[in-house]
């Protein structure tokens, strides 16, 4: 191994020494980087003042929420989605579904999941890379498609009918403690498949100890509650006794079987029109994962098309690259990170950052505008976070088009705007990827 490498010599680190100390610019850019963050020295206020905050085409939204220190944007952005309905439907100013809720049966059903797929790869030796990923354990993020699953099967209900507590809203601790414990239930699993013995009631009863974990951190979730609020106009409004699925079908009615993953994943391995899932993703058992890849124009001219009929859009993106939180920027052209690190070249394109592992979707939020140009194209992107109002621009955020065609990975679309071809390649057995394709990353 390494053989013939070449090792760093004293006269190759001299060269490199004396090559630093004869540069000025190098010197001066030393100085603001000891006492100043990179993206404040690299950001270009001529380019970043082209974003304005002005859309031909923009969606109005009722307040930012903020998911506080956790990883539970998709479920944030889901909700943002879903409660502009219960805010149209019922005249209010102002709504917020609870997250605790929804991470409460996320988190349930990811043990379970994580259980479920120790059992099924048993006859995997440790060590085998796709034991090591199902041994990584579960966090707090996830999909589009997971959000549907949970909610199909537990609903929704109003923040005020399950509060966050001081563990779903900052989630470390749990995870940790529930990851160490998962593995050591993984190990004693393994041993009784490998004695010949069934696992299922020992499963079972570790199934019991996780949820009373999760009841003791987030709460018990509730069954039944009533929902009581005044609306818009001062009057006083009361619906009993609901089941979360109820409220769900009463007051956000989205039918979600109408939505679908469009990505874009310029890869040689994933053709485009093709559909897609993750092996040994995804939380709810029986749930599924599904793509359609397409184009990044077709994927913009659709996200444009369901924004001009006034319907907010949930996308995944590489958050990480190009931004600053407190600006509210996302704009390649905006940081000038190239002259900072003396010239580097950080140029890649979109397929080079996914087979080389430097970019893949990380986070969730929603498109709330466009602006398109005089010939008709986006030049901006508004966007709804999720990390409160201290953040961005009141949380809102603007992305250039540069930066939403390099980093953004999936948008849910409604299936009214996709084209039969489309349609009837959703009908189709889906390819499968391994686990750890750059696709199945969780925002």
């Amino acid at each position: 191994m390494l053989d013939n490498a070449r090792p760093i010599t004293p006269e190759l680190v001299e060269r490199f020494r004396a090559a630093y100390e004869s540069d000025p610019t190098a010197k001066t850019l030393t100085s603001a980087a000891s006492n100043t963050p990179l993206a404040d020295i690299a950001f270009d206020p001529v380019n970043a003042a082209k974003l304005q905050m002005t859309f031909s085409i923009e969606i109005p939204t009722t307040g930012i929420t903020n998911q506080k220190q956790s990883g539970r944007c998709w479920l944030f952005a889901s909700m943002n989605l879903m409660r502009e309905a219960v805010i149209k439907k019922c005249n209010l100013d102002r709504f917020e579904l609870s997250g605790n809720y929804f991470a409460f049966w996320d988190k349930f059903e990811k043990i379970n999941f994580f259980l479920e797929s120790v059992i099924d790869s048993a006859d995997r030796p440790v060590g085998d890379r796709t034991l090591d990923w199902i041994l990584q354990g579960i966090g707090d993020g996830g999909q589009w498609d997971m959000m549907v699953s949970v909610v199909r099967k537990y609903g929704v209900v109003p923040m005020s009918a399950m509060p966050e507590t001081a563990q779903s809203q900052s989630t470390r601790g749990f995870s940790q403690f529930t990851n160490m414990h998962l593995r050591k239930d993984a190990i004693e699993l393994r041993k009784l498949i490998a004695e010949g013995k069934d696992p299922s009631a020992r499963k079972e009863e570790m199934l019991s100890a996780y949820f009373k974990a999760l009841c003791i951190c987030f709460g018990e979730p509730v069954q039944k509650f009533d929902f009581e609020y005044r609306d818009k106009d001062k009057e006083f409004h009361a619906d009993y006794g609901l089941t979360p699925l109820e409220f769900y079908e009463k007051y956000v009615g989205i039918d979600l079987d109408d939505y679908v993953s469009v990505i874009n994943a310029p890869t040689a391995d994933k053709p485009y029109g093709k559909v897609y899932t993750v092996q040994y993703l995804g939380n709810v058992i029986g749930g599924g994962i599904r793509y359609l890849n397409l184009p990044i124009e077709e994927l913009k001219a659709l996200t444009i098309k369901q924004m001009q009929d006034g319907e907010l859009v949930w996308f995944g993106s590489d958050c990480g690259k190009y931004g600053d939180r407190k600006r509210g920027i996302w704009d390649q052209d905006s940081f000038r990170y190239n002259e900072i690190f003396g010239g580097m070249d950080f140029s890649l394109t979109k397929e080079e950052r996914l087979d080389y592992h430097d970019s893949a979707m990380n986070h969730a939020m929603v498109l709330c505008g466009v602006n398109l140009d005089q010939n008709g194209r986006p030049n901006r992107w508004k966007i709804e976070n999720s990390w409160g109002e201290d953040a961005g621009s009141k949380g809102y955020y603007i992305a250039s088009d540069l930066w939403f065609e390099a980093f953004t990975y999936q948008v849910i679309i409604n299936k009214k705007y996709l084209t039969d071809a489309w349609k009837q390649a959703l009908e189709e057995e889906p390819i499968e990827l391994l686990p750890w394709d750059p696709m199945g990353t969780l925002a």
